[in-house]
């Protein structure tokens, strides 16, 4: 089992399996099922993937020390919503109630399954 999973983490797999000695997960990005899935080059850790996040909103979290998918996914909803809050107005509108949940299957490769979601969602609500 060991070396089957080497091999396909070798081979590029979409992503690796925690071993029992691990202590966190750790997901590899496979860009080409992203751009399988979105029909578009997807970037390691570009928070505009997710569902109501833009450039300035991302430009905001980079400043507040959130620059990845998993420090997004860590990052409470209230959290969230506080960075927007001291913003300013313009950002107070927006909802990141989904935003740490589709962070988490971005992180985690879950492509196909954050796509759907994000059919269902409005803005990121």
């Amino acid at each position: 089992e060991t070396e089957l999973r080497a091999c396909k983490d070798q081979k590029g797999g979409s992503q690796k399996k925690p071993t029992a000695s691990s202590t966190a997960s750790t997901y590899a990005f496979n860009s080409a099922l992203a751009k399988t899935v979105f029909g578009k080059t997807i970037k390691e850790n570009d928070l505009t993937i997710v569902e109501g996040i833009g450039p300035k909103i991302q430009q905001l979290f980079h400043k507040n020390n959130i620059k990845t998918w998993k420090s997004l996914s860590n990052c409470g909803v209230a959290k969230c919503q506080n960075i927007l809050d001291d913003a300013g107005e313009a950002y107070r509108i927006h909802n990141p109630g989904t935003w740490p949940k589709q962070a988490r299957m971005a992180y985690e490769g879950k492509w196909e399954k954050l796509l759907k979601w994000q059919d269902e969602l409005d803005g990121g609500r």
